[in-house]
């Protein structure tokens, strides 16, 4: 016991000398990390700048970066073609080519020499193309001899379609174009075409004409202008009439002791029995962040209080209303069925700015017959009357179009012919049709482009049109030019395949809104 207590006792002392010894190692690591607060006051040796330490020479001025021996070295083109359709079995073509020779001249394989100079404002995929445009600045002529005016043209998704839609607005024609059914479901193409068709023009997809009244009626707008002037054929009471009895039966339908302005079924409960007891308070309090019901409004009162100046006052509200969530002021709870109660028990003062004529185009008129005629009202465009027609034959056009004409003459054998051809093809039958006719019936010309139509002439294109087309592909300085084309290239001169290939792509069905060129 007494040599154990005596252990204990040395132990303890022991502890207590380390406890007072300072910790050499760890005092060494604090003074270790603290900032010199000393200042070098040597002088800065001479030449002791930052050019006098000169970067090793590899750096200075790097050599020639050794090739590496398995990295392919691309071909330059020397050549581009666009795909034959017409040929059995489609294929690579030989005549709208292009290529640049050994003195570096540019040869068509159509037109022959282009010139030196030809490559170096236009690229050789767009010169592949050179016989399209060449076409449609021949259509654009033929449909425009007699003057500016409106100008359709059908297939306006093909090369010369394509470009003719370009070329026609570009020269101060309203262009209504219509995109045939092999593109018409791409919506941003139909999109693109329209922009290119410069207001009042406009572009439409195939489905849109087969209604022949619908289409004659935006050709008519188009050239004739769509001047609201004219619009004087609705009746004002009949519009306020209308809206009392909408505002009975919203009335009816949400009431004032529904929660929220939404369907009674929505406060039908459809779940577990354990959840029954809190489920209207929860639908109470979710529904409280919509606009609330309101009471029913007697009809008599509404007939006597409500006359078509506050109907007017009230439709104002709402411009009101948006200005106000826009610029973010705030705004209190917007129930429209308030505001007339409101304004049958104390209706508002009437402005002179609501008995004028409105000055908004195509705006909304419940006082009088018009749509925004006021005198500030800027004249609609009009495009002028109808010059012409461009028909870029698509495949399907030129199926059915064989098929009509082999049939015979009597219509009862053209009718039977498209009857038995495939829904895609009387489409772009009827499609192409309407536009004729329209043409037709305002002494306009048809003109064919990119291929053949029986009972009509397609266009010639001579030497000063491709010399047009030429001037209209060459791309400015700002990097614009007057004629575009969506491409999709395909590099046969580094792999020899991709002919095959883009020939495939060419043929698929819905290719896709894109003209497919091979280069070499």
């Amino acid at each position: 016991m007494a040599s154990t207590y005596a252990t204990s006792v040395r132990a303890a002392a022991r502890l207590a000398r380390s406890s007072r010894r300072p910790n050499v190692a760890s005092s060494g690591r604090c003074l270790g990390t603290k900032a010199r607060e000393s200042i070098n006051f040597e002088p800065i040796p001479p030449n002791h700048t930052i050019d006098s330490v000169k970067p090793p020479k590899h750096w200075a001025s790097p050599g020639e970066a050794e090739p590496d021996p398995n990295a392919y070295v691309r071909k330059p083109v020397t050549s581009a073609h666009i795909i034959d359709l017409s040929a059995d079995p489609p294929r690579v073509s030989a005549r709208d080519s292009v290529a640049i020779g050994p003195t570096g001249s540019v040869q068509h394989g159509r037109y022959g020499e282009l010139g030196p100079d030809i490559a170096a404002g236009i690229p050789l995929e767009y010169l592949a193309l050179l016989r399209p445009a060449a076409e449609a600045v021949a259509a654009v002529k033929a449909a425009t001899a007699k003057g500016a005016g409106t100008v359709l043209v059908y297939g306006a998704t093909q090369p010369a379609g394509l470009a003719a839609v370009q070329l026609a607005s570009t020269s101060g024609n309203a262009v209504v174009a219509v995109v045939g059914g092999e593109h018409s479901g791409n919506d941003e193409m139909v999109d693109v075409v329209k922009g290119m068709a410069t207001e009042p023009g406009t572009a439409v997809a195939e489905e849109y004409a087969l209604v022949k009244g619908a289409f004659r009626d935006l050709v008519g707008k188009t050239s004739t202008g769509d001047d609201p002037s004219t619009w004087g054929d609705h009746d004002a009471d009949a519009f306020l009439e209308d809206f009392k009895t909408n505002l009975l039966d919203y009335t009816a339908a949400y009431p004032d002791n529904l929660p929220a302005a939404v369907s009674k079924d929505k406060l039908l409960f459809s779940g577990k029995e354990k959840d029954r007891k809190n489920f209207r308070a929860n639908m109470d309090a979710y529904l409280s962040q919509f606009p609330p019901g309101e009471a029913p409004i007697d009809p008599e009162q509404l007939n006597a209080y409500f006359p078509k100046e506050q109907y007017a006052l009230w439709k104002s509200k709402f411009g009101q209303q948006t200005t106000a969530v826009i610029s973010g002021d705030d705004t209190p709870d917007f129930v429209p069925a308030r505001l007339v109660r409101n304004q049958m028990a104390s209706p508002d003062p009437v402005d002179e700015s609501i008995l004028k004529a409105a000055e908004v185009p195509y705006e909304f008129d419940v006082l009088r017959p018009n749509y925004g005629t006021g005198a500030d009202v800027p004249s609609t465009l009009k495009g002028g009357p109808v010059t012409g027609a461009i028909i870029a034959v698509t495949p399907d056009l030129a199926a059915a179009a064989q098929a009509v004409e082999k049939a015979g003459k009597s219509i009862r054998a053209k009718a039977e012919a498209l009857q038995f051809l495939p829904a895609a093809q009387q489409n772009a039958y009827a499609a192409a049709r309407s536009v004729i006719q329209c043409a037709e019936a305002a002494g306009g010309s048809v003109t064919v482009v990119g291929g053949e139509l029986p009972g009509f002439k397609a266009v010639e294109a001579g030497d000063p049109d491709v010399k047009e087309a030429i001037s209209a592909m060459e791309i400015a300085e700002d990097g614009t030019s007057r004629l575009n084309f969506f491409l999709q290239v395909y590099r046969a001169g580094d792999y020899p395949v991709y002919a095959d290939y883009a020939v495939h792509r060419a043929t698929e069905d819905l290719a896709g809104p894109r003209i497919v060129v091979v280069t070499k």
